[in-house]
């Protein structure tokens, strides 16, 4: 596993499909925010927790999780884009909060292909229906001077941006990682699943 990784993991949303913070929602007795942070610890111990809400947030985190406080927040773009210069790692791991499925391992493993990947591509993400997975992947620091020109321009979208860029594919085999809580039906689904 590359030693220069670290994570970012974006709660900013203001959770409008839900109706209150998902970060906050508990799934077998842990909210769903610590439940990522601990996936993602099991890559690095460099996790960074980015929200405007870092005080309502830094209760149920482990203490070893460092926060910061999003400015005029606009956009997982925006939030991803305010971070990424503080990161002193080759590499970072972009999630987001409401990823109840995520599982360390997987992201673990994953991390291991980093090494091996050609030195223009600037992410290593999944691919859905509907495009890239922006907020389950990795991501090279370097690419933030590229990203800002893209937002300085206009740009908020993940689609729009990658688009523009070279990024490998990672397979998946199990794609349940992916699976957002973003609504009560969902949260319905999940807990009628788990129980």
């Amino acid at each position: 596993m590359p030693q220069t990784l670290s994570a970012i993991v974006l709660a900013g949303g203001k959770s409008s499909r839900m109706g209150h913070d998902k970060a906050l929602i508990k799934i077998a007795g842990v909210p769903l925010l610590r439940r990522v942070c601990e996936a993602a610890l099991q890559c690095t111990s460099q996790v960074y927790v980015v929200s405007a809400w870092i005080d309502r947030y830094r209760s149920i985190l482990p203490s070893t999780i460092h926060l910061i406080c999003e400015t005029n927040p606009r956009s997982p773009l925006t939030g991803f884009a305010q971070a990424l210069p503080q990161m002193q790692t080759d590499w970072v791991l972009l999630l987001a909060c409401d990823l109840p499925r995520l599982q360390g391992e997987v992201l673990y493993q994953a991390s291991h292909q980093l090494v091996a990947i050609s030195g223009e591509t600037i992410a290593l993400l999944p691919k859905g229906e509907k495009g890239w997975e922006p907020l389950c992947g990795f991501y090279r620091q370097s690419c933030f001077a590229n990203l800002q020109t893209f937002i300085d321009q206009g740009g908020r979208s993940f689609q729009h941006w990658l688009a523009q860029q070279t990024v490998q594919e990672w397979c998946l085999e199990n794609r349940d990682i992916l699976f957002n809580c973003n609504s009560p039906l969902d949260l319905e689904r999940l807990t009628h699943e788990e129980s």
